[in-house]
């Protein structure tokens, strides 16, 4: 809650006549599973704010994947920190996964990679890991789900122990989806779902654009109408820098008239933010730099990518015309190509008038092709030039970085502060809050849609 305020018990919030979220509401036709029907709705999580305000759990989902819901996330997060004593974190539902520690435990477990991610760089000690990602979904969860080895029950389960834990120890609560509204619907637990269980109104995240992004909003909303989940806003991300007063005027007014829900936020493309570093590529060729590891955080656009099949001359050549932060890519047998690399970085090391910061990807495909003892035994262990060795053809390398969106990590943490002042300026917090704040239903404001109407369009 906001500075200075105090909880809200569940029988105080009856007492208040505020409208609660029902997942066992009539209007909702689906067939779910029995259990569904025995837990509370969500208004137990909505805390008080004084005024007669209660605040809602923010939930945060996308319309499709690479849209930047985590980075959207992250801004979200630093803004409602500086509006908040206490700010929690929760990803009711995730899939990559890493190795934790829970105090709570005192052992390490497995949580959601995004929850790592948020929890160190916000510093968010006043709660565990271990009530921050509750479900996780790896590889085979599915097929254990449709054969009933996991249950709905014990998964609705934990994630409202999970939020019960998270709620109680913040003064507000931001939820990170997994995906658009219906991802995680096999196994019972879409955004949608969880969502209106944990009492939360939806943020939609959708990439730039007006036709295409409205037509990608319309079906995740109607998701979120069907399980009466109420829509704070929605934020445009990656628009044209040119275009952005153009989409911000015409996609706030289609909305508006539409479906009752405002624009609150619009964010310009960033090119840097989807350049992958060489730590991005390691994790997409499962391989290591095999020289230059200190260089890990080194990013590379995918326009000053390289392929270099000319001769030795043209190419030292290519590496003083080129920018100097350019990925090249050769193949295993080009033996002259990376000498020549090597020797052209360390000619250039320390110069800052003329730096080098170039990066080398060798490629050849296993069993046909592989480096040189000789050159093997000079690249092991060198300080100097990063040096990655990948077991394909360079034709699927390129094809590989050029179609790759890297993903925000803790480790870069130069990227996640470029990204949260990036986005954060963008976001009109003050509606976010608002209307997550709004009596009764955010839909119902003065000269608006109200939320039954909104029902029935």
């Amino acid at each position: 809650m906001m500075k200075g305020k105090s909880s809200l018990s569940r029988s105080a919030l009856q007492a208040s006549g505020a409208r609660a979220y029902s997942p066992t509401s009539s209007n909702l036709k689906e067939k779910s599973p029995p259990v569904w029907n025995k837990f509370p709705d969500g208004s137990r999580f909505w805390k008080n704010v004084g005024g007669g305000k209660l605040q809602r759990p923010i939930f945060v989902a996308a319309t499709r994947q690479h849209v930047g819901k985590t980075t959207t996330s992250l801004a979200i997060m630093s803004g409602l920190q500086k509006r908040f004593d206490k700010v929690g974190f929760i990803k009711p539902v995730g899939q990559q996964h890493v190795p934790v520690h829970s105090d709570n435990r005192n052992a390490e477990i497995r949580v959601d990679k995004d929850v790592c991610l948020v929890r160190e760089h916000f510093h968010l000690n006043h709660i565990d890991y271990e009530d921050m990602s509750p479900v996780i979904i790896p590889s085979g969860y599915t097929k254990k789900y449709v054969d009933g080895e996991i249950s709905f029950a014990s998964q609705i389960h934990d994630i409202q122990k999970a939020m019960t834990n998270v709620s109680k120890a913040s003064d507000v609560v931001l939820c990170e989806g997994t995906g658009h509204c219906a991802v995680g619907s096999i196994v019972g637990i879409n955004n949608a779902k969880v969502a209106s269980l944990i009492g939360a109104d939806m943020v939609l995240v959708a990439n730039g654009g007006l036709g295409s992004a409205f037509d990608e909003l319309e079906l995740n909303r109607i998701l979120c109408q069907h399980y009466n989940v109420r829509i704070a806003g929605v934020i445009i991300n990656k628009v044209i820098p040119d275009k952005l007063e153009q989409t911000k005027k015409y996609m706030a007014k289609a909305m508006m008239n539409a479906w009752g829900v405002p624009l609150i936020g619009c964010i310009p493309d960033r090119p840097f933010l989807g350049c992958p570093a060489l730590a991005d590529l390691e994790a997409l060729f499962k391989t290591q730099l095999i020289s230059g590891k200190k260089h890990r955080l080194w990013h590379y656009s995918p326009a000053d990518i390289n392929l270099v099949t000319t001769n030795l001359n043209r190419f030292l050549e290519n590496l003083h015309e080129k920018p100097s932060r350019t990925l090249y890519i050769c193949h295993v047998t080009r033996d002259d190509l990376i000498v020549g690399f090597l020797g052209e970085f360390q000619r250039r090391l320390g110069k800052e008038s003329d730096p080098f910061e170039a990066a080398l990807i060798v490629c050849g495909r296993r069993g046909k092709y592989q480096l040189s003892k000789e050159v093997s035994n000079m690249l092991t262990g060198l300080d100097g030039a990063p040096v990655m060795t990948v077991d394909m053809s360079t034709h699927d390398v390129m094809s590989k970085i050029h179609s790759f969106t890297p993903k925000l990590n803790i480790q870069d943490t130069n990227r996640v502060a470029v990204a949260v002042d990036h986005y954060e300026p963008h976001i009109d917090f003050d509606t976010l809050i608002h209307r997550t704040q709004s009596s009764n239903t955010s839909f119902n404001e003065p000269g608006g849609i109200s939320f039954d109407d909104l029902r029935r369009i």
